[in-house]
């Protein structure tokens, strides 16, 4: 896979707005929409290598989930081993309790199901778990455990028949997840079920860039589509906050401008080569340790 320094910037307005909402600058009210963004990185990346690997029979399912142990696992035993002397020193029994399910539940990628039933994203409570921002892998890796297989199963039926499929699966996806952004919103927050159209909305650009016949928009139109999507993942950021309808129709303004940035941007274009300069591209790169 080509490397796109672009995308590494974009990783970068994925996760800092997120750390600055929880850092409680009221300006980031909608910081949050970062886990959005980075499903679609995640979608689009790993959609792009298992296409590779796939399509030239290189694929197996224990590399594949060996290179995401190596990527996962080293930094976040040491974010845990880091939160064990904290808890021990502040948290009160109750909330050490709470913290001690949280220790089995994030290595065991469940974390995002101990979250929902004990607390919602935005409650004040949800302050005292340290590792409540481990609910987002949690969904990564419940996607990962069946995407990579279903690839697997329907290829040779040809990629028009798999993305029908998943255009199926991505629409009754998010249609759930409107519906459960106001009747079941700490539900349609945390599980993936109302996720996963997200992550295939990165895939879908996957399947889109792995096109060698796809026409070329042209200089004038990737610039005006990618200065669009970084239009929209700023106005999630800054204008939604805890109050708007999430992970409903309203997703669709950070989704959509996220992977208008990676059809589209290019060191070509004003949003390509600000994303792909030195600062942003060193942020990204460190994106998930951080």
């Amino acid at each position: 896979m080509q490397y796109r320094r672009e995308i590494d910037g974009l990783r970068a307005l994925a996760v800092l707005p997120v750390m600055l909402f929880h850092a409680g600058i009221r300006v980031f009210s909608g910081g949050f929409v970062g886990v959005d963004i980075f499903f679609v990185i995640s979608g689009y990346l790993i959609t792009t290598i298992l296409i590779g690997e796939i399509g030239s029979g290189r694929f197996t399912l224990v590399q594949f989930y060996e290179r995401r142990a190596r990527r996962i696992l080293p930094a976040l035993f040491f974010v845990m081993a880091l939160c064990l002397p904290c808890a021990w020193l502040w948290l009160l029994p109750s909330d050490m309790k709470d913290f001690a399910d949280s220790l089995i539940a994030v290595p065991t990628f469940v974390s995002n199901l101990l979250f929902w039933r004990n607390t919602g994203y935005f409650d004040t409570a949800s302050e005292l778990k340290p590792l409540l921002h481990t609910w987002s892998l949690a969904v990564e890796e419940q996607y990962y455990l069946f995407f990579p297989i279903f690839l697997m199963l329907t290829w040779k039926q040809g990629q028009r028949r798999v993305l029908g499929i998943l255009i199926a699966v991505a629409i009754g996806s998010l249609l759930l997840a409107e519906w459960g952004s106001t009747h079941k919103a700490d539900a349609a927050f945390y599980l993936m079920p109302t996720r996963i159209w997200e992550l295939l909305v990165g895939a879908f650009a996957a399947f889109h860039l792995a096109n060698a016949q796809r026409p070329q928009a042209g200089p004038r139109i990737d610039a005006i589509a990618s200065v669009a999507g970084l239009i929209l993942v700023l106005i999630g950021i800054f204008e939604f906050d805890n109050a708007t309808p999430f992970p409903g129709f309203d997703a669709l303004i950070p989704t959509v401008g996220a992977v208008l940035i990676i059809l589209f941007a290019s060191p070509a274009n004003v949003v390509g080569r600000l994303l792909g300069s030195a600062l942003p591209v060193q942020i990204g790169l460190i994106s998930y340790s951080a």
